[in-house]
Protein backbone atom coordinates (compact mmCIF):
# COMPACT_ATOMS: atom_id res chain seq x y z
CA UNK A 1 0.00 0.00 0.00
CA UNK A 2 1.94 2.92 -1.44
CA UNK A 3 1.55 6.27 0.60
CA UNK A 4 2.56 10.04 -0.64
CA UNK A 5 4.96 11.91 1.40
CA UNK A 6 3.52 13.58 4.38
CA UNK A 7 2.43 17.69 3.93
CA UNK A 8 4.74 20.28 4.40
CA UNK A 9 4.91 21.59 8.20
CA UNK A 10 3.15 18.18 9.34
CA UNK A 11 5.19 15.91 11.74
CA UNK A 12 6.91 13.24 9.55
CA UNK A 13 7.49 10.85 12.10
CA UNK A 14 3.56 10.85 12.50
CA UNK A 15 3.93 9.22 8.94
CA UNK A 16 6.19 6.39 8.62
CA UNK A 17 8.12 5.33 5.49
CA UNK A 18 8.87 1.98 3.96
CA UNK A 19 12.64 1.57 2.25
CA UNK A 20 12.64 5.46 1.34
CA UNK A 21 9.56 5.75 -0.72
CA UNK A 22 6.79 7.51 0.77
CA UNK A 23 3.01 5.90 1.59
CA UNK A 24 -0.43 7.60 2.00
CA UNK A 25 -2.63 7.10 5.00
CA UNK A 26 -4.09 3.67 5.60
CA UNK A 27 -7.94 3.62 4.25
CA UNK A 28 -10.97 3.02 6.85
CA UNK A 29 -10.69 -0.79 6.05
CA UNK A 30 -6.86 -0.54 7.07
CA UNK A 31 -7.61 0.97 9.79
CA UNK A 32 -10.03 -1.25 11.18
CA UNK A 33 -7.28 -3.91 11.22
CA UNK A 34 -4.55 -1.63 13.31
CA UNK A 35 -4.85 -1.22 17.27
CA UNK A 36 -6.61 1.39 18.97
CA UNK A 37 -3.92 3.73 19.89
CA UNK A 38 -1.91 3.23 16.00
CA UNK A 39 -6.12 4.47 14.85
CA UNK A 40 -6.16 7.39 16.63
CA UNK A 41 -2.44 8.12 15.93
CA UNK A 42 -3.43 8.20 12.30
CA UNK A 43 -6.85 9.94 12.90
CA UNK A 44 -4.57 12.61 14.30
CA UNK A 45 -2.43 13.27 11.44
CA UNK A 46 -5.50 13.13 9.08
CA UNK A 47 -7.12 16.19 11.21
CA UNK A 48 -3.97 17.99 11.00
CA UNK A 49 -3.05 17.72 7.59
CA UNK A 50 -6.95 18.68 6.72
CA UNK A 51 -6.29 21.83 8.67
CA UNK A 52 -3.18 22.75 7.13
CA UNK A 53 -4.39 22.19 3.80
CA UNK A 54 -7.49 24.71 5.33
CA UNK A 55 -5.18 27.49 6.29
CA UNK A 56 -3.75 28.28 2.61
CA UNK A 57 -0.54 25.54 3.28
CA UNK A 58 0.38 27.06 6.68
CA UNK A 59 1.44 24.91 9.27
CA UNK A 60 -0.71 25.00 12.54
CA UNK A 61 1.00 26.27 16.33
CA UNK A 62 2.38 23.41 18.09
CA UNK A 63 0.45 22.90 20.89
CA UNK A 64 2.67 23.75 24.79
CA UNK A 65 3.95 20.50 25.66
CA UNK A 66 2.34 19.36 29.10
CA UNK A 67 5.25 17.98 31.50
CA UNK A 68 4.73 14.58 32.48
CA UNK A 69 4.48 14.40 36.41
CA UNK A 70 7.62 12.98 38.07
CA UNK A 71 7.68 9.45 39.29
CA UNK A 72 8.21 9.68 43.04
CA UNK A 73 11.73 8.53 44.02
CA UNK A 74 10.40 6.65 47.15
CA UNK A 75 8.54 4.27 44.87
CA UNK A 76 12.04 3.36 43.42
CA UNK A 77 13.16 3.24 39.71
CA UNK A 78 10.19 2.95 37.40
CA UNK A 79 11.07 -0.42 35.21
CA UNK A 80 9.58 -0.41 31.67
CA UNK A 81 9.65 -3.52 29.35
CA UNK A 82 12.08 -3.65 26.81
CA UNK A 83 14.29 -1.09 28.29
CA UNK A 84 17.39 -0.35 25.98
CA UNK A 85 21.06 0.76 27.44
CA UNK A 86 19.91 4.25 27.71
CA UNK A 87 16.95 3.07 29.80
CA UNK A 88 19.17 0.81 31.93
CA UNK A 89 21.92 3.86 32.80
CA UNK A 90 18.56 5.99 33.57
CA UNK A 91 17.26 3.60 36.19
CA UNK A 92 20.81 3.26 37.40
CA UNK A 93 20.80 6.89 38.17
CA UNK A 94 17.42 6.65 39.54
CA UNK A 95 18.72 3.88 42.11
CA UNK A 96 21.35 5.51 43.03
CA UNK A 97 19.60 8.64 43.85
CA UNK A 98 16.91 6.21 46.36
CA UNK A 99 20.00 4.88 48.07
CA UNK A 100 21.30 8.46 48.65
CA UNK A 101 17.72 9.68 50.40
CA UNK A 102 17.18 6.27 51.84
CA UNK A 103 14.26 3.94 52.37
CA UNK A 104 10.47 4.81 52.91
CA UNK A 105 9.52 3.65 56.52
CA UNK A 106 5.84 3.88 58.08
CA UNK A 107 5.50 3.82 61.58
CA UNK A 108 2.16 1.75 62.68
CA UNK A 109 1.64 3.00 66.48
CA UNK A 110 -2.09 2.64 68.55
CA UNK A 111 -2.05 5.90 70.04
CA UNK A 112 0.44 8.61 70.33
CA UNK A 113 0.49 9.82 73.16
CA UNK A 114 2.67 10.92 76.15
CA UNK A 115 5.03 7.49 77.21
CA UNK A 116 8.02 5.43 76.92
CA UNK A 117 7.06 3.73 74.30
CA UNK A 118 6.28 6.59 72.35
CA UNK A 119 9.24 8.14 73.10
CA UNK A 120 10.46 5.58 71.42
CA UNK A 121 8.88 6.17 68.46
CA UNK A 122 9.03 9.73 67.74
CA UNK A 123 12.92 9.71 68.49
CA UNK A 124 13.25 6.37 65.70
CA UNK A 125 11.29 8.53 63.52
CA UNK A 126 13.52 11.53 64.08
CA UNK A 127 16.41 9.56 63.65
CA UNK A 128 15.30 8.00 60.37
CA UNK A 129 14.72 10.94 58.93
CA UNK A 130 18.13 12.94 60.06
CA UNK A 131 19.41 9.70 57.73
CA UNK A 132 17.55 10.42 54.67
CA UNK A 133 14.70 8.02 54.91
CA UNK A 134 11.00 9.19 53.68
CA UNK A 135 8.98 8.50 57.14
CA UNK A 136 5.57 8.86 58.02
CA UNK A 137 3.93 7.99 61.33
CA UNK A 138 0.22 6.61 61.01
CA UNK A 139 -1.61 6.13 64.31
CA UNK A 140 -5.66 5.97 65.00
CA UNK A 141 -5.29 8.91 67.80
CA UNK A 142 -2.98 11.96 67.25
CA UNK A 143 -3.75 15.24 69.37
CA UNK A 144 -0.74 17.66 68.93
CA UNK A 145 -2.20 18.92 72.41
CA UNK A 146 -1.07 15.96 74.18
CA UNK A 147 2.06 14.43 72.46
CA UNK A 148 5.79 15.11 72.16
CA UNK A 149 6.84 18.45 70.35
CA UNK A 150 9.17 16.67 67.95
CA UNK A 151 5.75 15.17 66.53
CA UNK A 152 4.84 18.76 64.97
CA UNK A 153 7.72 18.26 62.68
CA UNK A 154 6.68 14.91 61.73
CA UNK A 155 4.38 13.17 58.51
CA UNK A 156 1.88 12.32 61.29
CA UNK A 157 -1.63 10.59 59.44
CA UNK A 158 -4.53 9.29 61.24
CA UNK A 159 -6.74 6.57 60.21
CA UNK A 160 -9.03 4.17 62.11
CA UNK A 161 -9.89 6.50 64.84
CA UNK A 162 -13.59 5.91 64.02
CA UNK A 163 -13.41 2.52 65.71
CA UNK A 164 -13.78 2.59 70.00
CA UNK A 165 -10.96 2.40 71.78
CA UNK A 166 -13.10 0.39 74.38
CA UNK A 167 -16.59 -1.61 74.58
CA UNK A 168 -17.96 0.12 77.78
CA UNK A 169 -14.84 0.30 79.37
CA UNK A 170 -13.57 -2.97 78.58
CA UNK A 171 -12.14 -5.04 75.78
CA UNK A 172 -9.56 -3.10 75.05
CA UNK A 173 -6.92 -5.13 73.78
CA UNK A 174 -9.68 -6.13 70.87
CA UNK A 175 -10.29 -2.82 70.36
CA UNK A 176 -6.68 -1.87 70.04
CA UNK A 177 -6.46 -4.87 67.72
CA UNK A 178 -9.10 -4.18 65.20
CA UNK A 179 -7.93 -0.28 65.24
CA UNK A 180 -4.41 -1.30 64.06
CA UNK A 181 -5.83 -3.49 61.72
CA UNK A 182 -8.14 -1.05 60.19
CA UNK A 183 -4.36 1.51 59.86
CA UNK A 184 -3.13 -1.08 57.94
CA UNK A 185 -6.05 -1.61 55.86
CA UNK A 186 -6.43 2.41 55.38
CA UNK A 187 -2.13 2.43 54.25
CA UNK A 188 -2.45 -0.44 51.80
CA UNK A 189 -5.88 0.54 50.29
CA UNK A 190 -6.50 3.94 50.48
CA UNK A 191 -3.35 6.14 51.32
CA UNK A 192 -1.61 5.22 47.75
CA UNK A 193 1.37 5.34 49.34
CA UNK A 194 4.36 2.96 48.51
CA UNK A 195 6.65 1.80 51.33
CA UNK A 196 9.82 0.00 51.60
CA UNK A 197 9.55 -0.75 55.08
CA UNK A 198 6.83 -0.29 57.84
CA UNK A 199 7.78 -0.70 61.50
CA UNK A 200 5.11 -1.68 63.98
CA UNK A 201 5.36 -1.51 68.05
CA UNK A 202 2.90 -2.53 70.97
CA UNK A 203 0.12 -4.26 68.53
CA UNK A 204 1.28 -7.08 65.77
CA UNK A 205 -2.76 -7.49 64.58
CA UNK A 206 -1.97 -5.53 61.84
CA UNK A 207 1.53 -7.32 60.45
CA UNK A 208 -0.65 -9.88 58.59
CA UNK A 209 -2.33 -7.02 56.38
CA UNK A 210 1.08 -5.34 56.02
CA UNK A 211 1.76 -8.75 54.38
CA UNK A 212 -1.09 -8.36 51.86
CA UNK A 213 0.52 -5.50 50.18
CA UNK A 214 0.86 -6.30 46.02
CA UNK A 215 4.77 -6.14 46.72
CA UNK A 216 5.67 -7.52 49.51
CA UNK A 217 7.13 -5.21 51.60
CA UNK A 218 9.59 -5.89 55.14
CA UNK A 219 8.15 -5.44 58.53
CA UNK A 220 9.95 -4.53 61.54
CA UNK A 221 8.41 -5.35 64.74
CA UNK A 222 9.53 -3.51 67.90
CA UNK A 223 8.61 -5.83 70.91
CA UNK A 224 8.34 -3.33 74.16
CA UNK A 225 7.45 -6.33 76.00
CA UNK A 226 4.46 -9.08 75.68
CA UNK A 227 0.89 -7.50 75.64
CA UNK A 228 -0.54 -10.35 77.34
CA UNK A 229 2.21 -10.06 80.58
CA UNK A 230 0.30 -6.65 81.26
CA UNK A 231 -3.09 -7.67 82.05
CA UNK A 232 -4.44 -9.65 84.99
CA UNK A 233 -6.73 -12.62 84.55
CA UNK A 234 -8.99 -12.56 87.98
CA UNK A 235 -11.73 -14.29 86.34
CA UNK A 236 -12.76 -17.52 84.19
CA UNK A 237 -14.41 -15.27 81.66
CA UNK A 238 -11.33 -12.27 81.66
CA UNK A 239 -8.93 -15.80 80.69
CA UNK A 240 -11.51 -17.19 78.12
CA UNK A 241 -11.52 -13.60 76.46
CA UNK A 242 -7.90 -13.13 76.60
CA UNK A 243 -6.62 -16.68 75.19
CA UNK A 244 -7.48 -16.48 71.38
CA UNK A 245 -5.78 -12.52 71.63
CA UNK A 246 -2.75 -13.93 73.21
CA UNK A 247 -2.81 -16.66 70.37
CA UNK A 248 -3.06 -13.72 67.99
CA UNK A 249 0.00 -11.80 69.12
CA UNK A 250 2.67 -14.79 69.33
CA UNK A 251 1.35 -16.01 65.81
CA UNK A 252 1.07 -12.44 64.46
CA UNK A 253 4.38 -11.00 66.00
CA UNK A 254 6.36 -14.18 64.67
CA UNK A 255 5.12 -12.43 61.13
CA UNK A 256 7.65 -9.90 61.04
CA UNK A 257 10.48 -10.23 59.52
CA UNK A 258 12.96 -8.67 62.15
CA UNK A 259 12.02 -8.35 65.65
CA UNK A 260 13.83 -6.00 68.33
CA UNK A 261 13.34 -5.12 71.83
CA UNK A 262 14.47 -3.21 74.05
CA UNK A 263 16.46 -5.09 76.52
CA UNK A 264 18.13 -8.07 77.27
CA UNK A 265 15.17 -8.43 80.52
CA UNK A 266 12.66 -7.94 77.55
CA UNK A 267 14.77 -10.45 75.55
CA UNK A 268 14.67 -12.94 77.97
CA UNK A 269 10.91 -12.55 78.88
CA UNK A 270 10.06 -13.16 74.98
CA UNK A 271 11.49 -16.31 74.84
CA UNK A 272 10.06 -17.73 78.19
CA UNK A 273 6.41 -16.28 77.13
CA UNK A 274 6.05 -17.07 73.55
CA UNK A 275 7.14 -20.35 73.34
CA UNK A 276 6.15 -20.96 69.91
CA UNK A 277 8.71 -18.21 68.68
CA UNK A 278 11.74 -19.87 70.64
CA UNK A 279 14.28 -20.32 67.52
CA UNK A 280 13.52 -16.70 67.14
CA UNK A 281 16.54 -14.46 68.88
CA UNK A 282 15.38 -11.01 68.67
CA UNK A 283 18.03 -8.28 68.94
CA UNK A 284 18.63 -5.31 71.51
CA UNK A 285 17.97 -2.03 70.94
CA UNK A 286 18.64 -0.27 73.80
CA UNK A 287 16.06 3.06 73.32
CA UNK A 288 18.36 6.61 73.53
CA UNK A 289 18.11 9.97 74.64
CA UNK A 290 17.38 12.92 72.69
CA UNK A 291 19.78 15.37 74.40
CA UNK A 292 18.73 17.62 71.62
CA UNK A 293 15.55 18.46 73.40
CA UNK A 294 17.05 18.87 76.64
CA UNK A 295 19.92 21.05 75.52
CA UNK A 296 17.52 23.98 73.36
CA UNK A 297 14.31 24.29 75.02
CA UNK A 298 13.76 27.08 77.65
CA UNK A 299 12.65 25.59 80.78
CA UNK A 300 9.95 27.07 82.63
CA UNK A 301 10.32 29.02 85.88
CA UNK A 302 10.03 25.92 88.94
CA UNK A 303 8.07 28.81 90.73
CA UNK A 304 5.33 28.49 88.44
CA UNK A 305 4.70 24.83 89.44
CA UNK A 306 6.41 24.24 92.85
CA UNK A 307 4.52 27.23 95.07
CA UNK A 308 7.36 28.41 98.16
CA UNK A 309 10.63 26.59 96.47
CA UNK A 310 11.69 23.54 98.34
CA UNK A 311 15.14 22.74 99.30
CA UNK A 312 14.36 18.71 98.29
CA UNK A 313 12.39 18.08 95.67
CA UNK A 314 11.71 14.76 94.40
CA UNK A 315 10.01 14.00 91.49
CA UNK A 316 8.11 10.86 89.78
CA UNK A 317 7.57 10.76 86.20
CA UNK A 318 5.36 8.02 85.12
CA UNK A 319 1.67 7.66 83.45
CA UNK A 320 -1.39 7.73 85.33
CA UNK A 321 -1.59 4.15 85.45
CA UNK A 322 -1.95 1.11 88.10
CA UNK A 323 0.80 -1.25 86.78
CA UNK A 324 3.43 2.17 87.51
CA UNK A 325 2.71 1.46 91.25
CA UNK A 326 3.02 5.32 91.89
CA UNK A 327 0.94 5.03 95.13
CA UNK A 328 5.01 3.12 96.50
CA UNK A 329 5.80 6.98 95.54
CA UNK A 330 3.36 8.43 98.31
CA UNK A 331 4.08 5.51 100.66
CA UNK A 332 7.63 6.12 100.82
CA UNK A 333 6.92 9.96 101.06
CA UNK A 334 5.12 9.41 103.98
CA UNK A 335 7.44 6.81 105.26
CA UNK A 336 10.48 9.41 104.87
CA UNK A 337 8.84 11.71 107.08
CA UNK A 338 9.13 9.79 110.47
CA UNK A 339 12.76 9.69 109.59
CA UNK A 340 13.53 13.86 109.49
CA UNK A 341 13.69 16.78 112.06
CA UNK A 342 10.89 19.61 111.29
CA UNK A 343 12.55 21.66 109.56
CA UNK A 344 14.10 19.04 106.95
CA UNK A 345 10.73 18.03 106.06
CA UNK A 346 9.43 21.50 105.59
CA UNK A 347 11.61 21.74 103.26
CA UNK A 348 11.01 18.34 101.52
CA UNK A 349 8.40 18.24 98.66
CA UNK A 350 6.78 15.38 95.81
CA UNK A 351 6.01 16.19 92.16
CA UNK A 352 3.72 13.27 90.65
CA UNK A 353 4.19 14.17 87.23
CA UNK A 354 2.46 12.04 84.53
CA UNK A 355 0.85 11.66 80.91
CA UNK A 356 -2.85 12.37 81.53
CA UNK A 357 -5.58 11.63 78.90
CA UNK A 358 -9.06 12.39 79.63
CA UNK A 359 -10.23 10.27 77.49
CA UNK A 360 -8.71 7.00 79.16
CA UNK A 361 -10.98 6.23 82.08
CA UNK A 362 -7.99 4.41 83.73
CA UNK A 363 -6.17 8.01 83.48
CA UNK A 364 -9.29 9.62 85.30
CA UNK A 365 -9.51 7.30 87.86
CA UNK A 366 -6.15 6.88 89.18
CA UNK A 367 -5.94 10.53 89.49
CA UNK A 368 -8.46 10.67 91.64
CA UNK A 369 -7.26 7.47 94.41
CA UNK A 370 -3.78 9.06 94.26
CA UNK A 371 -5.33 12.02 95.70
CA UNK A 372 -6.68 10.81 97.87
CA UNK A 373 -4.37 8.30 99.22
CA UNK A 374 -2.39 11.58 99.72
CA UNK A 375 -4.94 13.01 101.85
CA UNK A 376 -5.63 9.97 103.86
CA UNK A 377 -1.88 10.47 104.67
CA UNK A 378 -2.12 13.61 105.37
CA UNK A 379 0.94 14.76 103.33
CA UNK A 380 -1.02 15.98 100.11
CA UNK A 381 0.66 19.55 101.55
CA UNK A 382 3.81 18.30 100.22
CA UNK A 383 2.89 16.87 97.41
CA UNK A 384 2.19 18.51 93.73
CA UNK A 385 0.06 16.98 90.65
CA UNK A 386 1.06 17.52 87.33
CA UNK A 387 -0.73 16.13 84.20
CA UNK A 388 0.31 15.93 80.88
CA UNK A 389 3.28 18.37 81.29
CA UNK A 390 5.42 20.00 78.82
CA UNK A 391 8.91 19.72 77.70
CA UNK A 392 9.76 23.19 79.44
CA UNK A 393 7.78 22.40 82.81
CA UNK A 394 9.79 18.62 82.94
CA UNK A 395 13.23 20.43 81.82
CA UNK A 396 12.31 23.05 84.93
CA UNK A 397 11.59 19.99 87.04
CA UNK A 398 14.75 18.06 86.26
CA UNK A 399 16.96 20.41 86.86
CA UNK A 400 15.42 21.62 90.25
CA UNK A 401 15.06 18.16 91.42
CA UNK A 402 17.03 16.42 94.39
CA UNK A 403 16.10 12.76 92.88
CA UNK A 404 13.98 10.77 90.57
CA UNK A 405 11.69 7.88 91.77
CA UNK A 406 10.91 4.85 89.69
CA UNK A 407 8.75 3.21 90.84
CA UNK A 408 7.40 0.84 88.40
CA UNK A 409 8.31 -3.32 89.22
CA UNK A 410 9.41 -5.43 85.99
CA UNK A 411 9.64 -1.77 83.61
CA UNK A 412 10.99 -3.04 80.50
CA UNK A 413 13.46 -0.59 79.99
CA UNK A 414 11.91 3.05 81.05
CA UNK A 415 13.27 5.87 79.02
CA UNK A 416 12.52 8.48 82.55
CA UNK A 417 16.02 7.30 84.20
CA UNK A 418 17.82 8.11 81.43
CA UNK A 419 16.13 11.43 81.39
CA UNK A 420 16.65 12.16 84.73
CA UNK A 421 20.65 10.78 84.49
CA UNK A 422 21.32 12.95 81.89
CA UNK A 423 20.14 16.13 83.67
CA UNK A 424 22.63 15.15 86.44
CA UNK A 425 19.29 13.86 88.99
CA UNK A 426 20.37 10.39 90.29
CA UNK A 427 17.49 7.86 90.23
CA UNK A 428 15.96 5.75 92.83
CA UNK A 429 14.41 2.74 91.32
CA UNK A 430 12.86 -0.71 91.38
CA UNK A 431 15.71 -3.38 91.16
CA UNK A 432 13.79 -5.52 88.46
CA UNK A 433 13.28 -4.86 84.87
CA UNK A 434 15.28 -2.42 83.01
CA UNK A 435 16.05 -0.48 85.39
CA UNK A 436 18.71 -2.83 86.00
CA UNK A 437 20.47 -2.18 83.14
CA UNK A 438 20.13 1.61 82.95
CA UNK A 439 20.81 2.60 86.73
CA UNK A 440 24.24 1.47 88.31
CA UNK A 441 23.46 1.04 92.11
CA UNK A 442 25.34 3.16 94.23
CA UNK A 443 26.85 5.39 91.47
CA UNK A 444 24.03 6.76 89.34
CA UNK A 445 21.67 6.12 91.90
CA UNK A 446 19.79 3.80 94.40
CA UNK A 447 18.08 0.04 93.17
CA UNK A 448 15.38 -1.34 95.79
CA UNK A 449 13.04 -3.64 96.73
CA UNK A 450 9.71 -1.60 95.56
CA UNK A 451 8.75 -1.14 99.63
CA UNK A 452 8.05 2.34 101.05
CA UNK A 453 10.94 1.38 103.99
CA UNK A 454 13.72 1.14 101.27
CA UNK A 455 12.76 3.91 98.85
CA UNK A 456 12.36 6.14 101.97
CA UNK A 457 15.95 5.22 103.38
CA UNK A 458 17.56 5.60 99.45
CA UNK A 459 15.56 9.39 99.99
CA UNK A 460 16.88 10.21 103.92
CA UNK A 461 20.53 9.98 101.93
CA UNK A 462 20.35 12.56 99.84
CA UNK A 463 18.55 14.96 102.56
CA UNK A 464 20.93 13.93 104.91
CA UNK A 465 23.84 14.22 102.61
CA UNK A 466 23.38 16.85 99.57
CA UNK A 467 26.59 16.67 97.90
CA UNK A 468 25.40 13.14 96.83
CA UNK A 469 22.84 14.79 94.11
CA UNK A 470 26.70 15.66 92.59
CA UNK A 471 28.19 12.90 92.71
CA UNK A 472 25.56 10.67 91.51
CA UNK A 473 24.30 13.21 88.81
CA UNK A 474 28.26 13.01 87.28
CA UNK A 475 28.16 9.64 87.31
CA UNK A 476 24.87 9.24 85.15
CA UNK A 477 25.59 12.13 82.77
CA UNK A 478 28.56 10.17 81.58
CA UNK A 479 26.74 6.61 81.68
CA UNK A 480 23.99 8.32 79.29
CA UNK A 481 26.32 9.73 77.12
CA UNK A 482 28.49 6.44 76.60
CA UNK A 483 25.80 3.86 76.45
CA UNK A 484 22.97 5.34 75.00
CA UNK A 485 23.69 8.19 72.80
CA UNK A 486 21.54 8.96 69.85
CA UNK A 487 24.13 8.66 67.52
CA UNK A 488 24.72 4.78 68.32
CA UNK A 489 20.72 4.39 68.24
CA UNK A 490 20.28 6.29 64.69
CA UNK A 491 23.07 4.30 63.09
CA UNK A 492 21.85 0.61 64.23
CA UNK A 493 18.25 1.13 63.57
CA UNK A 494 19.07 2.62 60.15
CA UNK A 495 20.86 -0.07 59.36
CA UNK A 496 18.28 -2.83 60.38
CA UNK A 497 15.77 -1.15 57.80
CA UNK A 498 18.75 -0.53 55.24
CA UNK A 499 19.21 -4.34 54.88
CA UNK A 500 15.42 -4.88 55.11
CA UNK A 501 15.00 -2.41 52.13
CA UNK A 502 17.33 -4.20 50.45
Amino acid sequence: MQLPSPAPGSNPCLFPTSGGSATSPPSRLGLSRLSAPRRRLFSRAARTAESHHSRGGQAPPRPALRRRPTWPFWRGPRVRSGAGTGGLAAMAGCAEGAEARGPSVAFLHPDLGLGGAERLVVDAAVALASRGCRVQVWTPRYDPARCFSETRGLDVRTAGGWLPRSLLGRGHALCAALRMACLALSILLLSGEEVDVFVCDQVSACIPFLRLARIRKKILFYCHFPDQLLTKRESFLKRIYRAPLDWLEEYTTGMADCILVNSFYTAGVFKETFKSLSHINPDVLYPSLNVNVFDTVIPEDVANIVPNRKRFLFLSINRYERKKNLVLALEALHDLRGKLDAQEWKDVHLVMAGGYDEAVQENVDYYEELKAVAAKLHIDEQITFLRSFSDAQKIALLSNCTCVLYTPSNEHFGIVPLEAMYMRCPVIAVNSGGPLESVVNNKTGFLCDPLPTQFSEAMEKFVKDPALKKTMGAAGRTRVLEKFSLEAFTEKLYQYVHSLAQ
